[in-house]
């Protein structure tokens, strides 16, 4: 069986792992012609490690992973903990610690996994076409690439989704931007095996351990989209963002790199159930584009491959069935994984002051359990356990 996949994101490698291992020969095909990965570090939560670990890469993906023990939420202004609980509770709970890793290694490391020589860049897709017993992909360059089956794994701007939805639906603007990058560790900022998180008027400072003795860092600031970017100014528009903000975050926007600091402005889209048409299915981004706000984006993307795998292996009533059961066991958990990261970004984001302020104050009442159980509530219902 020939499988072509568009894309080489996490997801897109995932599957290509994922299929290879149950005997399948894959392409994959990504438009750019230099990986280089979008935003700086991700949060693999513990359904997305045992995805990984399904794939025969644990050792590999807790080697690139931080030391991440506990969770604090710190008063931006004053810098004084609102609540601070060890994550034990968690990993105890689900059965698998999770891991911040840098996006470059994580994807760097997938790509070693599936073969670098299958993965072909520049490659542009223009069209797809499913006569009904074969799928062809066009490229830019005219060229083209034919399977039994195509995995649209190219992202939130899909070319492969308004195939399979006969339109592309528009992208939702969440209300914010978004800041990342890398840094040394500096206890001065927040323990080194801490994810501590800064809060106040809506805006969030993030710092959490990865591995190399590094943390990957995030600002959060609610504005309008449009606006413009230049690097040289990242340092004096987060000072100015975060004017009179407790001397930890000072100290981390003196040490960023304007140069290797992303900025994203923050969009979802409104959650579809088709993921399937044909001999073609959408996966990760493609599929289910979602606000980073409960971290569950890559992870999602990671539960559709192994699935997709299952699906592919186990029945035989053909590729196009396979594919609709394959959709049929994700499009509810991913939908509501969207919704409930566009609610907790609201939240985060003060989209209502008042539901803000409630949620600040809920925090320093908290000892961790409500957290851990809200954080529990998005691994389970993975395919793994």
């Amino acid at each position: 069986m020939k499988v072509i996949i568009i894309g080489a994101g996490m997801g897109g490698l995932s599957a290509g792992i994922a299929l290879k291992r149950i005997g399948y020969d894959v392409e994959i095909y990504e438009q750019v012609l230099e990986i280089r990965p979008v935003g700086a570090a991700i949060s693999v939560w513990s359904n997305g490690v045992k995805c990984l670990n399904y794939l025969g890469l644990e050792r590999e993906t807790a080697a690139l992973g931080g030391q991440m023990d506990s969770m604090a939420y710190m008063d931006g202004h004053t810098g004084e903990v609102m609540t601070q609980f060890s994550l034990q509770p968690l990993v105890e709970a689900v059965g698998q610690r999770p891991y911040p890793v840098s996006r470059a290694a994580l994807q760097f490391m997938l790509m070693d996994a599936f073969g670098r020589d299958r993965i072909h860049l520049g490659m542009k897709l223009t069209q797809v076409h499913d006569d009904g017993q074969q799928v062809t992909a066009t490229f830019a360059d005219g060229s083209t690439a034919t399977g039994d089956l195509l995995i649209g794994a190219d992202g939130t701007h899909s070319t492969v989704r308004a195939h399979v939805l006969g339109s592309q639906p528009e992208r939702r603007y969440a209300g914010y931007v978004n800041w990342n990058g890398l840094v040394d560790i500096d206890e001065r900022i927040a323990p080194a095996t801490q994810w501590t998180t800064f809060v106040g008027e809506g805006k969030r400072v993030s710092v959490m351990p990865i591995a190399g003795g590094r943390f990957y860092f995030f600002f959060d600031v609610p504005l309008p989209t449009g606006l413009p970017n230049d690097r040289a100014t990242y340092p004096a528009l987060l000072g100015e963002y975060f004017k009179g903000w407790a001397e930890p975050v000072q100290r981390l926007i003196g040490q960023i790199d304007p140069q290797t600091t992303n900025r994203v402005e923050i969009h979802d889209i409104e959650p579809f159930m088709q993921f399937a048409r044909g001999r073609v299915a959408l996966l990760g981004d493609a599929g289910h584009s979602t606000t980073p706000d409960i971290g569950q984006g890559g992870c999602a993307a990671m539960e559709d491959a192994v699935v997709l795998a299952i699906a592919l292996q186990t029945n035989t009533l053909g590729v196009e069935d396979a594919l609709v059961r394959y959709q049929n066991k994700r499009n509810e958990r991913t939908a509501e994984l969207v919704l409930r990261a566009r609610r907790r970004c609201d939240v985060t984001h003060a989209k209502d002051p008042e539901v803000t302020q409630r949620w600040y104050e809920e925090l320093r009442r908290e000892d961790g359990s409500n957290v851990i159980r809200g954080i529990i509530s998005n691994i389970e219902g993975n395919p793994l356990g």
